[in-house]
């Protein structure tokens, strides 16, 4: 045979030793994490490959949060030291997307001379022409529609997948930034997301969560219940969503939910705060009744739901009145968890400008009141859980313990269980031996009955 000629395979040599190299930092929700999957999908199709760490990268991209002060002080922080790694190379060039870069435009190239591109959520889609172009260079038109990533996004898990269904929000809560730096509600056409969850079962996918600012407001050629009744005849086998608005969840979307076995038994429902006056301060639309009726109906037409909830503490004007009717809320409804958070002011929100704001320690004090006693019901309600059969989803090593296995129940709880060979993505029954706090410790039913039962 023939020996190749030089100029033949030297090309591809050269080709494979120029790929570009970049780096992630990503902060905030799910959709900025599916958001940087995206990214890093289009700049994989125009010839860039992932870098381990960042000092191997010839492009940094910060795709970053701008809800709440830590996360933008966080940025901030890492973005300053990123500084050294230019100072070294010359070469190097830097991004910043997401809602701080929607907010703050320009600003940051004043903060920042040494950032090269700022980009806007609704325009992550332009990240690859954004960062081939020569000086500083922007993206922050508005879209009116949601446009197509990548084919193949950088999912960074082989089981379980985002789904964007919608962008924006309409619902201007007082306190909040995303209707300004995500633009108004869009909804993406039920076509494509049915084809994409399509092609994740295909790929071996057991698990996808529809996400949107509030998915309950989806409106395409059918609404939310009529998209999860589409997805649920997909054939996937668990289907979550984030995040539902209280005001808008419906009667029959909670039917939908309990007449539906792809949708799992678990829903974040953000209650805010259990005072109606800081609730209408707030502009949540709703009072705190009109939650625990819903809370109710969700937990007599689908039994064993999981309900957790996002918890404000602090806000502006709140009287210690206030406080104990949020602590009272906690314990008359008994989340199985809650995502809670001091206030922190937005610029350009309406609560930033309100009278009444709470001194650091009080609201550091009002938090931790808010979190200890979550806690004591959380570990309650785990505690409630010894002894039964819950299906879990592997998901990998345990992260306290790299011996054990991890996976999550359909409610939405992590279960440890010893390593008897179960492969990633295996849907496994376990009896739950013992309850803790964050998570709970199983037995794979192989250690009970002889051999392991994998749902397939």
């Amino acid at each position: 045979m023939q020996e190749p000629k030089i100029e033949e395979t030297a090309p591809i040599v050269l080709h494979f030793m120029m790929k570009k190299r970049v780096y992630f930092y990503t902060y905030g929700c799910q959709m900025n994490v599916h958001d940087s999957e995206k990214m890093l999908g289009m700049l994989t199709e125009g010839g860039y490959a992932a870098a381990a760490v960042p000092e191997d990268a010839d492009l940094i991209v910060f795709n970053t949060c701008a809800i709440r002060e830590k996360a933008e002080q966080k940025f901030f922080s890492q973005l300053g030291r990123t500084k050294l790694l230019k100072r070294r190379n010359q070469d190097l060039k830097i991004a910043v997307a997401g809602c701080i870069a929607q907010e703050n435009k320009a600003g940051i190239f004043k903060r920042a001379p040494f950032v090269d591109f700022l980009l806007g959520p609704q325009n992550i889609h332009k990240i690859h022409d954004v960062v081939s172009g020569e000086g500083q260079c922007t993206a922050f038109e508005d879209s009116v529609d949601i446009v197509p990533g990548p084919a193949n996004p950088k999912r960074g898990d082989r089981f379980r997948a985002w789904v964007s269904i919608m962008q924006g929000c309409n619902n201007f809560c007082s306190y909040c930034i995303v209707p300004y730096t995500r633009g108004r509600e869009v909804s993406r056409p039920t076509a494509g997301i049915v084809d994409e969850i399509r092609r994740l079962r295909d790929g071996g996918y057991r698990e996808v969560t529809l996400l949107g600012q509030n998915v309950n407001s989806y409106r395409s050629d059918v609404d939310f219940t009529g998209l999860l009744k589409k997805v649920d005849a997909v054939g996937i086998d668990r289907v979550r969503f984030v995040t539902s608005h209280p005001r808008d969840i419906s009667t029959d979307l909670i039917r939908v939910m309990a007449d539906l076995p792809s949708i799992c038994e678990h829903l974040h429902l953000p209650i805010q705060s259990g005072s109606d006056r800081i609730l209408n301060l707030m502009n949540r639309g709703y009072s705190y009744s009109k939650y625990l009726d819903k809370v109710h109906f969700l937990r007599d037409t689908i039994p064993g739901i999981s309900i957790t909830a996002d918890v404000i503490a602090g806000f502006p004007g709140e009287t210690e009145e206030d406080h104990r009717a949020t602590l009272k809320a906690l314990s008359e409804i008994e989340f199985d968890g809650i995502f809670a958070f001091k206030y922190s002011p937005r610029r350009g929100t309406k609560a930033c400008d309100m009278g009444g704001h709470l001194a650091e320690q009080v609201k550091a004090e009002r938090l931790n009141d808010i979190l200890l006693l979550q806690e004591e019901i959380t570990l309650r309600k785990n505690k409630l859980l010894e002894g039964s059969m819950q299906e879990i989803l592997i998901e990998g090593r345990s992260e306290s313990d790299i011996e054990l296995l991890s996976g999550r129940t359909r409610t939405n709880k992590i279960v440890t269980i010893a390593d008897t060979g179960e492969k990633e993505g295996a849907l496994v029954s376990v009896s739950i031996e013992r309850a803790r706090l964050h998570s709970l410790e199983g037995r794979n039913v192989a250690t009970a009955g002889g051999s392991t039962q994998i749902i397939q």
